[in-house]
């Protein structure tokens, strides 16, 4: 009977092929330590990004994101706690919000800083003619406004400038031609005296002529673009002072020329 071969009994060990593995995983990992050594790390980009997803995606204290982890779960009505304090927090203004604030308050700084720049112009203008007691100079962040009493442009009832205007008139042209680089607004107000007699029909109509004469000489006299003046008339309804009294009313017939700055809005 023939004599059966016993197996072969496999050798003590690790198996061979793992030899080969392990020098496969060194050379993987001398490889990347070397790319690392490679390359530079920036420390403070690498905070800012750590910070980034630290407040993103943590919301409770020591970084915890889940309830009971990096804790017990007897912790978990503390943890509760912290997430009901974060869901009240979430409209509060965060840092994206404050930043924009701040640009937007920066840039009302600025537009106000330019109106003041064009209205000092305007009034060292006015200064050198002599028309600085006749003509009111006032600004916002939008807007330079000039101020022209009614009666230095336009007799009681009419709409067409008055021979004796022509002076201030030209002024104002010369000071809009020369600093005027935005939106030009030219509206007509009237005191609340029913219109009886006269040619037009209410104080609406009247303020609307009175703007549109001035439109027209501005159009005349100026080398300012037509499609950035706009007038209007206002009538009795945005007064300046009381139109009880006569002094008032004379306040409130006039003519405001609004000069927009290049940064507003409008």
């Amino acid at each position: 009977m023939a004599k059966q071969r016993k197996a072969e009994e496999p050798a003590p060990g690790s198996p061979a092929w793992m030899a080969t593995f392990s020098d496969l995983m060194n050379l993987l990992l001398c490889f990347f330590v070397l790319l690392f050594s490679m390359s530079t790390v920036d420390a403070q980009k690498f905070e800012l990004v750590a910070a980034s997803f630290s407040d993103t995606f943590s919301i409770f204290s020591n970084g915890g994101q889940a309830v009971g982890e990096g804790m017990l779960i007897s912790n978990g009505v503390s943890q509760l706690n912290e997430l009901d304090d974060y869901l009240h927090s979430v409209g509060r203004p965060n840092d994206t919000d404050q930043t924009i604030t701040d640009a937007l308050d920066e840039l009302e700084t600025q537009k106000l800083a330019e109106s003041e720049a064009l209205a000092e112009k305007v009034e060292e203008a006015l200064a050198e003619s002599g028309l600085d007691d006749e003509i009111g100079v006032t600004f916002n962040s939008q807007y330079v406004q000039l101020t022209l009493n009614g009666s230095l442009l336009f007799d009681s009832g009419d709409a067409q400038l008055k021979e004796e205007s022509m002076t201030v008139m030209s002024q104002i042209a010369k000071i809009l031609d020369r600093y005027a680089e935005g939106i030009i607004e030219v509206e007509g107000h009237t005191d609340n005296v029913p219109m009886n007699g006269f040619k037009y029909s209410n104080n609406e109509e009247l303020s609307s002529a009175r703007a549109i004469s001035v439109f027209h000489y501005l159009m005349e006299n100026t080398t300012i673009d037509p499609a950035r003046v706009k007038y209007s008339g206002r009538g009795e309804y945005v007064p300046i002072a009381d139109n009880s009294t006569p002094e008032g009313r004379a306040l409130n017939r006039r003519v405001e020329i609004k000069i927009y700055n290049t940064l507003s809005s409008y």
